[in-house]
């Protein structure tokens, strides 16, 4: 690891007040310009005591606008502190996790995994709008009908069509020759520019889509195209289960990666990552954003420099090692499950390098859906799968009474 380490509490204390130190400070600078301020005193005191040592909380109370894109060109000195803090953060992802070469990359902290994947989708859009006098009705985004719904809302909001392509029902993988046809009947119909989007792990059922495959069927078609990896599930667990994936930047053909800090990593909801290569965020830079140091290519624009402490927090809490062994025993535990429920006999799907078991529908009584809070692929009369997701809090012991009320519904 070149950049992650595992840091003591009072290494990781000092770096955080140094950082907060490196801010604007809204309760003792003279700063007349910034709509902005710390949280307000009289709900949220900053001189309580226990703010001493929990430096995340400090964030959150100063109050930070990690406004930009800190990757690329300037940024706003009033919040230097916590701007260096995503820095490390972003250096660790994508170097260390996804295998970018130094500095070779652009990104940010974003509000979540949706807005993460319509950056991503804005930025090729405009790619192919600018460097290849691109029409909208010529731009398709493609994705297979298991894929996160942010991909629906891109098409909608960004006004490009998007070819759903289907899976094969129990193994949802995606086949070469449908595949093919999709996008040979899509560049009948006047398509010429296609975003690709290739799951690492699926919400619904932890599907990892076959990356070469994809990008086999677009070269031998000549079609053009941007490959971006959906890791917002999958990212912080997959590339440690897979020692061999080639869902990383050391993959040629991979353009963009999206990741959520706040599902594996457990960092507080409203924080997912953005990643992408160099020369590509420019396509989407707003001049307008004048009075902002660097302007702007980010679309939500002003977002808290607080999540950036957070998930560096976590991350030089456990080091690479610590967070190999959380995932490691994750990993036992869905295996363990998926083991039990072969000895009763009951049909699911997993991929064997994630942490989602998804079983048919057939096997789970309603009542028992409510009584475990499984989540259904539909929530009406048409479902068929239910998830079941090995989480940190998911103990075997809550495993066995699951397994313990199927197995009389499975021998009756």
């Amino acid at each position: 690891m070149q950049y992650w380490k595992k840091l003591t509490q009072q290494e990781r204390s000092r770096r955080i007040e140094k950082a907060l130190k490196n801010n604007v400070n809204f309760s003792k600078d003279t700063s007349l310009g910034y709509p902005a301020s710390k949280l307000d005193g009289k709900v949220f005191y900053d001189d309580a005591p226990f703010l001493k040592d929990a430096p995340t909380l400090q964030a959150y109370v100063a109050n930070p606008n990690n406004i930009g894109c800190h990757t690329f060109g300037t940024s706003e000195k009033a919040f230097a502190g916590t701007q260096n803090i995503e820095r490390e953060v972003l250096n660790v992802i994508a170097v260390d996790i996804f295998k970018a070469i130094p500095d070779s990359f652009d990104g940010y902290i974003s509000p979540g995994g949706t807005e993460a994947n319509i950056q991503a989708f804005w930025i090729f859009r405009n790619h192919f709008i600018k460097n290849f006098d691109a029409k909208l009705d010529e731009i398709v985004l493609v994705a297979s009908e298991d894929t996160h719904y942010s991909i629906a809302k891109a098409a909608n909001l960004l006004m490009i069509d998007w070819l759903k392509i289907p899976v094969n029902f129990d193994d949802r993988t995606i086949s070469k020759e449908v595949f093919q046809n999709q996008l040979l009947e899509a560049k009948k119909k006047g398509k010429k520019y296609f975003i690709v989007v290739a799951n690492m792990g699926t919400t619904m059922f932890g599907a990892v889509d076959d990356v070469n495959l994809i990008t086999e069927v677009l070269e031998q078609n000549n079609l053009e195209f941007k490959l971006h990896i959906d890791g917002a599930y999958g990212g912080f667990f997959y590339p440690f289960s897979n020692p061999d994936s080639v869902l990383n930047f050391e993959n040629p053909h991979v353009s963009s990666i999206t990741i959520d800090a706040h599902k594996m990593l457990q960092a507080p909801y409203g924080t997912g990552i953005f990643l992408c290569r160099k020369g590509l965020i420019e396509n989407v830079i707003t001049k307008e954003a004048e009075y902002v140091e660097g302007m702007d290519l980010t679309l939500c624009g002003s977002r808290s420099g607080a999540n950036a402490v957070a998930v560096w927090m976590i991350l030089f809490t456990y080091g690479g090692n610590g967070w190999f062994e959380k995932i490691s025993i994750l990993q036992m535990r869905t295996s363990w499950f998926c083991k039990e429920l072969n000895v009763l006999g009951i049909e699911y799907y997993r991929n064997p390098f994630m942490n989602i078991v998804t079983i048919k529908a057939k096997y789970i009584p309603e009542y028992l859906a409510e009584r475990f809070d499984l989540v259904p692929q539909k929530h009406d009369d048409t479902n068929q799968w239910y998830k079941v997701i090995m989480m940190e809090h998911v103990e075997i012991e809550h495993l066995t009474l699951l397994l313990d009320e199927l197995q009389p519904k499975i021998n009756a």
